[in-house]
């Protein structure tokens, strides 16, 4: 049986999303996780570390890949099988990070599309992986 949502897909697409990281962002996430690290919640102890102020969590750039997969490419219905991510350089308060999202390859048998998946900040990368996604046909 053909995968009608699937058809449409094609090696090399491409999605972006951007989003300005925000001190409410920050706090809504350590909310949401329980990851309430003073080093993405205090200034005093941010300004102690390596980075020298706060950060925002990793995880939550990283679900901006979420946004893209479940909206854009593929789109409405599709699921996460596997992400891997490589942290590569701090997101602070005020950075406008870019999300996208590449399709490299595409598995019909099995409804998989692989990605390869990055984040930018001021054209520098500060996460990149690779993802695979379940794309249900039309009719699941």
């Amino acid at each position: 049986m053909i995968n009608s949502q699937i058809e449409r897909l094609e090696i090399g697409m491409i999605e972006s999303y951007e989003q300005t990281i925000t001190d409410a962002d920050i706090k809504a996430f350590a909310g949401l996780s329980g990851d309430n690290n003073p080093v993405h919640m205090s200034e005093e102890y941010a300004e102690t570390s390596r980075f020298k102020k706060r950060i925002a969590h990793g995880l939550l750039s990283a679900g901006f890949f979420s946004a893209l997969f479940g909206t854009k490419l593929p789109g409405y219905g599709c699921v996460y099988v596997s992400q891997n991510l490589n942290f590569r350089r701090p997101v602070y308060i005020g950075d406008t990070v870019k999300a996208s999202v590449e399709i490299f390859k595409i598995d019909k048998e099995k409804s998989r599309v692989f990605f390869k998946t990055i984040c930018k900040v001021k054209g520098k990368t500060v996460i990149n992986g690779e993802a695979e996604i379940y794309v249900p046909d039309t009719a699941d």
